[in-house]
């Protein structure tokens, strides 16, 4: 067994982690995750400025901190901190001075090589696990990479401890799923966790301690996490990080596509959660690039309406501005409600209206803007007043997804003796695709019997998934539906974006009855997911079953526009769809009613 924490799910995590995990108890190894869609465009814009940038820089002052102390516990540390430069931050950590021997691993990096995207600010492939795995044979204390994916921090670390071939799929698809848990903190112990009330007082009370991944020579693992820390693990916990950004049944990564599907989670003690089963089959024969381009500019105006004939103010707001806004940018206002009526406060008989303008040129988001709604000040609805003053026009990215071939990306790694060694590819190229292609087939075909069985145990009838095109009738009703309850009284949620696509998961916590479970896998279809979120009723929407996680996945297409840096929604992430989702009022059968479940 190999022991792994980790220490950050982004970068702006907790400073003090790297230093609490290595005090707090046994580690073999000490992980990070710094990197999203999001953050890849942050340090392109870095490198704009300065081109020996492009890492992490929070990572390089915790290692700084804390790494003589993880060379003396013979904890090894593996990140993907090095960004846009992981050789820069190689070289940053050996210049101060320790006795830590550096790999790096390259290759991700492919600006200015992708034909689709000749002029992108970020072009980057997720790259697998086996290259750390090298680094780590070789006597790597600390090994940075660029853009792998956030679980082969995990799996690396996992392949050299117990020597696992490219072939191991069954084993690394176990990894994957664990490394996938614990990829962001403190999410698996109770963060973002939409039964945090279930959580003790004290639990809730100390900063919640992040995860630990034990991984079994079989792939299987248990989540836990250090003694004397806050926050919980159980089986719910782990199913909303399990949950949380996924697309479909098979998760589609470099090494192994894992099936999602096989999961099964026990709990086996006190803040112990086995995760078992997991089934792999070989990785497609592509790689995913993630690819940021520079959009354009933005800026924005928040006006506040407040008191009586809320609409009408709005509107007469609008008819002013729509009169004097230069014609060119893409405008949007916000939706808002009507504040409560006889607040005894006034920010609780308060609103905000927001008008967000984006355009290739700054200059036309700047005063061309911002000069028109202020000089509304004296001049429109009574109680005028913008939250904070006009700001500068700010750029924004747009993300895309890319696939290229395995040698469009060849990953280096780089070695401590200043070696390097080039990760093989896992399988020939031609017969990568045909294999892919059959194991894929065989995959879904597998995971359709499977949860085609599980529900067929309970009385469940299996229904074909995918995006549907918008209903052109009403929205059906479940058969026999009368109590109108909050979904939120009968099932958890996590939600998440990946791209332009929101990710919605949702699950019946293991505290209610099977039942539930059945009623959750037979109602939610694409156009019960439109009437439950209105904003979604001109959108694709894929529904994957996951019975053993007693719960399904949602992919909302395209609700996030062109992905969060360009989304002009008020929660341009979806971390708060989940909720609410849950907030949502909808028609339940009568045994379902919670009254009947308690």
């Amino acid at each position: 067994m190999i022991t792994i924490g980790n220490c950050s799910g982004f970068y702006g995590d907790r400073f003090s982690a790297m230093r609490d995990m290595l005090e707090g108890g046994r580690l073999d190894v000490l992980t990070g995750d710094y990197l999203a869609e999001l953050t890849m465009l942050i340090l392109g814009k870095d490198t704009l400025k300065d081109p020996t940038t492009g890492y992490a820089k929070t990572f390089l002052r915790q290692v700084a901190d804390c790494l003589d102390l993880a060379l003396q516990r013979d904890v090894k540390i593996v990140s993907n901190a090095g960004g846009l430069n992981p050789a820069g931050l190689a070289a940053a950590i050996e210049a101060l001075g320790t006795r830590a021997k550096v790999a790096y691993v390259d290759g991700d990096d492919l600006r200015g090589r992708l034909d689709s995207h000749p002029d992108a600010l970020t072009a980057n492939a997720y790259l697998g696990a086996f290259g750390i795995a090298h680094a780590l044979d070789a006597g790597a204390d600390i090994v940075v990479t660029g853009r792998v994916t956030d679980a082969s921090v995990v799996v690396g670390p996992a392949i050299a401890h117990h020597g696992w071939k490219r072939d191991s799929y069954d084993e690394l698809a176990g990894a994957v799923v664990a490394g996938h848990v614990i990829e962001c903190g403190t999410q698996a112990t109770g963060g973002n966790f939409s039964g945090f009330l279930t959580m003790s007082p004290q639990a809730r009370a100390r900063p919640l301690g992040f995860p630990v991944a034990e991984i079994a020579v079989d792939g299987s693992s248990i989540i836990t996490k250090q003694d004397e820390t806050g926050g919980t693990v159980t089986v719910d916990t782990v199913t909303a990080q399990l949950l949380y950004e996924i697309q479909g049944p098979l998760y589609l990564g470099p090494d192994v596509t894992t099936d999602l599907t096989s999961i099964r989670l026990s709990e086996v003690g006190i803040d112990r959660v086995a995760i078992s089963g997991v089934t792999g089959t070989p990785p497609p024969a592509t790689l995913k690039v993630a690819v940021n381009s520079l959009g354009g500019y933005r800026n924005s105006a928040e006006f506040v309406l407040t008191g009586p004939d809320i609409d009408a103010k709005a509107a007469w707001l609008r008819d002013q501005l729509d009169a004097e806004l230069p014609i060119g940018p893409d405008y949007t206002w916000s939706t808002y409600r009507i504040p409560a009526p006889d607040s005894p406060t006034e920010e609780g008989a308060a609103c905000i209206l927001r008008l967000s303008a984006r355009a290739a040129d700054a200059d036309a988001v700047g005063r061309a803007l911002t000069a028109p709604a202020i000089e509304l000040a004296l001049a429109s609805y009574p109680g005028f007043h913008v939250t904070a003053p006009p700001g500068r026009p700010s750029p924004f990215g747009i993300y895309k997804a890319a696939y290229v071939r395995r040698d469009r990306a060849p990953e280096t790694v780089h070695l401590p003796d200043g070696s390097t060694y080039e990760v093989p590819s896992p399988l020939d190229y031609a017969e990568a695709s045909r294999t892919s292609a059959e194991a894929s087939r065989t995959s879904a075909e597998t995971s359709r019997a499977s949860a085609e069985t599980s529900r067929a145990a309970s009385g469940v009838t299996t229904r074909p998934t995918g995006a549907t095109p918008r209903p052109t009738g009403p929205t059906p009703r479940p058969t026999g539906a009368t109590p109108r309850r909050a979904l939120g009284e009968l099932v958890y949620a996590r939600s998440g974006d990946k791209g332009g696509d929101a990710n919605l998961g949702l699950w019946a916590p293991q505290w209610r009855p099977d039942a539930v479970v059945e009623w959750l896998l037979d109602t939610v279809t694409p156009e019960w997911v439109r009437a439950l979120l209105p904003e979604a009723e001109d959108l694709a929407i894929d529904i994957t079953p996951l019975p053993h996680l007693r719960g399904v996945n949602i992919v909302i297409h395209d609700l996030l526009g062109e992905g969060v840096a360009a989304s002009t929604r008020f929660d341009p992430q979806a971390k708060g769809l989940g909720e609410w989702a849950r907030s949502r009022i909808v028609e339940v059968p009568a045994e379902l009613s919670p009254e009947e479940l308690l």
